[in-house]
């Protein structure tokens, strides 16, 4: 019998804080969980957002006009640091971690998709977490995901994962405005429902990431497409990936 698998994508929202810097005891909660779910036999490739945050946190503001160019220089600045981070709070649970950078090509067919596979394999089955992020430093902006939701999905199809879970900092999809005393969460979604009426757009500064809630459902939506149930939830609360491995009713479930 394989191991189970899941992909667990965490936003930027989720590690920093108001001031936007990285909040280092989320990071070491949610590394905390995965080790649990390696205790069980579970296995986790992590999508992980943040470098360009991480980056700005290091250089301060940038001088640079082109907003490309400047996430490009954010980002690999902040990538490093970002796995060093990780690397070690892994350690301190008794765990490896690995840095994997796609680029979009590497989920067309053939050689490089096979190559992305043989990677996240050989990882797993020495016991190491593959943490994943868009190398922005490279990528261009034709081939780019349009966000780490579109790579977490990517990567759990490719990899035909057991779960999706995508960590934001509210609790899910909501009736309406989440803070708005008159708006339910969503505990259940089709991937075939039309969701656009629940859906407002955000206006974020660039280094807070790219995906909205519209964006995490419509990957969420494909994902489930491929008969793998996502979870939408927050991933600033105490357990959640735990809470939803053990199938309690935490956040937006979209499955067939």
């Amino acid at each position: 019998m394989s191991k189970q698998r899941i992909v667990i994508k965490v936003g930027t929202n989720v590690m920093t804080n108001r001031d936007n810097r990285i909040v280092r005891p989320v990071l070491r909660r949610l590394v905390k969980q995965i080790a649990e779910l390696y205790e069980r036999d579970i296995m986790t490739i992590l999508v992980s957002s943040g470098s360009v945050i991480a980056g700005k946190e290091v250089l301060g503001k940038s001088k640079i006009k082109d907003r490309t160019q400047r996430r490009q220089v954010y980002s690999a600045i902040g990538q490093p640091r970002m796995m060093r981070l990780y690397y070690n709070i892994f350690h301190d649970f008794g765990m490896k971690c690995a840095q994997v950078l796609p680029t979009k090509r590497d989920f067309s067919p053939g050689l490089h998709r096979q190559n992305m596979i043989n990677c996240c394999e050989g990882l797993l089955s020495e016991g190491v977490i593959p943490i994943a992020n868009e190398d922005d430093a490279v990528s261009v902006t034709m081939s780019m995901f349009s966000d780490n939701d579109e790579l977490a999905s990517l990567i759990a199809q490719l990899l035909d994962a057991d779960k999706l879970i995508i960590l934001t900092d509210i609790d899910g999809l909501y009736t309406g405005h989440p803070e708005e005393s008159d708006s339910d969460l969503i505990k259940n979604v089709n991937p075939d429902d039309d969701l656009d009426k629940f859906i407002k757009d955000n206006n974020k500064a660039e280094e807070e990431g790219r995906g909205g809630m519209g964006s995490k459902l419509d990957y969420a939506q494909q994902a489930a497409a491929k008969n793998i149930p996502t979870f939408i939830a927050n991933g600033k609360k105490d357990n959640t990936i735990i809470d939803i491995i053990d199938g309690k009713a935490v956040g937006t479930k979209v499955s067939l």
